[in-house]
């Protein structure tokens, strides 16, 4: 009698899944277990038949019959190898290959030259032989032969040497002396760059023009300070108009010689740039 069977014979499976989905694997697999248990206990205990039958039939058939094979064995004696190898004669070397020819020398590059023959309808023509020295000193070299007086000399005389020149040519104008823009000793106004503004600021007039367009700025001014320190050409490198810049101009012209700018223990020319203020009170 099956256990999960009740007392109504209903199984026991059926109880539980009564209001459950029986579709689903839950089911099948209790259903089914009891079975697929003795499938795997019966498969399981004849694989493990299935080896030892094998492991015994190998150690009673098949292991004695492969400890009677014998396998021969044979004993090489190597002293008698190397006096049968002593006795034999060793073969002779080959023979050297043969040796190449050496290559033939390169051919030169030749032009046939052959001395004209004269054909046997054509006339020799005989060359005149040249004229002797004494017939070439007394006559002109030409290119044909003319009857005429000897000449005395030959040879024509040299053409007259140029006139002297008496007036010496003109020499380039000598190069002008650099201009440096930075020397080992810049030069510098009497008593220093302060100065040289007190000197700016007495002597420099407001112009008028500037006043009443009420303009005030700087005027950035190069000149060049001589060798023996007095101001050179000036130029306006950023002006402001109403006349500032020609006061500038002015005031910078009329200052004292400078000290002037040395190089290699040597006075030398030096660009100067300096800024000029103009300002309303």
């Amino acid at each position: 009698m099956d256990p999960k069977k009740n007392i109504i014979g209903e199984n026991l499976d059926d109880i539980i899944f009564s209001n459950r989905n029986k579709a689903y694997g839950a089911y099948f697999l209790r259903k089914n277990y009891t079975k697929y248990l003795t499938r795997a206990a019966v498969l399981g205990v004849s694989a493990c038949l299935l080896v030892i039958g094998g492991a015994w039939g190998f150690n009673k058939f098949i292991a004695p019959n492969l400890e009677k094979e014998q396998v021969d064995v044979v004993d090489i004696d190597l002293s008698k190898l190397e006096e049968q190898l002593d006795e034999e004669e060793p073969p002779p070397p080959p023979p050297p290959p043969p040796e190449e020819p050496p290559p033939p020398p390169p051919e030169v590059k030749q032009v046939q030259f052959l001395p004209p023959e004269p054909k046997a309808d054509e006339e020799v023509k005989i060359e005149e032989p040249p004229p002797t020295l004494e017939e070439v000193e007394k006559a002109v070299i030409s290119n044909k032969d003319v009857e005429g007086d000897d000449v005395v000399d030959a040879f024509t005389p040299p053409p007259p040497p140029p006139p002297a020149v008496t007036k010496p040519a003109g020499l380039a104008k000598p190069k002008e002396e650099q201009i440096f823009t930075a020397v080992e000793q810049q030069p510098e106004f009497p008593g220093g760059t302060k100065a040289m503004y007190e000197y700016i600021g007495k002597n420099i007039k407001y112009p008028a023009a500037a006043q009443r367009a009420n303009v005030s700025g700087r005027v950035f001014v190069k000149f060049v300070v001589e060798k023996d320190g007095s101001i050179g050409k000036i130029d306006v490198l950023k002006g402001i108009g109403f006349g500032c810049d020609e006061e500038a101009i002015r005031v910078i012209k009329s200052m004292p010689k400078w000290n002037p700018g040395r190089q290699n223990g040597k006075n030398v020319r030096v660009y100067f740039t300096m800024p000029v203020f103009y300002q309303l009170e």
